[in-house]
């Protein structure tokens, strides 16, 4: 999904046809506000930005009236939102050196106006890409913090290679008990087998 961030309708429209033309989902707010009380109203921020498939994306003008849009990066990144949605700046020539700051601070890219169509949309992409690879180490993340410290360590093991007798073994416990811990971890971590584990934490 790409949110569009921008105080100008003309400007909205413009960039929602340029993300329809690339078969783009896209979602327009009208000031900074309106996005974050988005986020609020679904408590995005706890659980992956969004539900979308295929990644997200900002694309943020910086001026704008009340809340500007280095201001909003400021909060998303509080919010360590900003792997998961990469922020695009949209500025005016004056605002370049803001929009530079921004991307040492974390900002994907930034376009100054008047921009290339196909340019931006070909960055958009990539941060939609990068977005969907951030969101699924998010979600492994969760998955793992979700293991008791007992499954945790038969996790290690399991990666290591070891049988459930030599587990048992090692971490003083019965065999079935292992198993118990085998099968709570594959299902905590949504996967089948030892190797699909192995290839999700690679």
């Amino acid at each position: 999904m790409l949110h569009i961030v921008d105080d100008e309708e003309v400007v909205r429209d413009a960039l929602l046809w340029l993300a329809s033309s690339r078969q783009i989902e896209a979602k327009t707010y009208v000031n900074g506000e309106a996005f974050l009380a988005a986020i609020d109203a679904a408590a995005l921020s706890d659980a992956g930005f969004s539900a979308s498939k295929h990644g997200d994306c900002l694309l943020l003008d910086v001026r704008m009236a009340e809340l500007s849009g280095t201001a909003l990066f400021d909060i998303l990144s509080a919010r360590q939102l900003t792997q998961r949605l990469p922020v695009i700046f949209l500025t005016g020539h004056g605002d370049v050196p803001m929009a530079v700051d921004s991307l040492k601070r974390g900002a994907f890219d930034f376009f100054e106006k008047p921009f290339n169509d196909n340019a931006l949309m070909d960055r958009v992409e990539q941060a939609l890409q990068q977005s969907l690879k951030a969101g699924e180490a998010h979600q492994i993340q969760l998955r793992l913090q979700s293991l008791s410290q007992r499954e945790h360590e038969v996790l290690e093991l399991i990666l290591q290679g070891k049988m459930n007798k030599n587990i048992a073994d090692e971490l003083g416990i019965s065999m079935r008990t292992v198993e118990v811990h085998r099968a709570h971890i594959f299902d905590k971590m949504q996967i089948k087998s030892a190797v699909e584990l192995a290839g999700l934490l690679k």
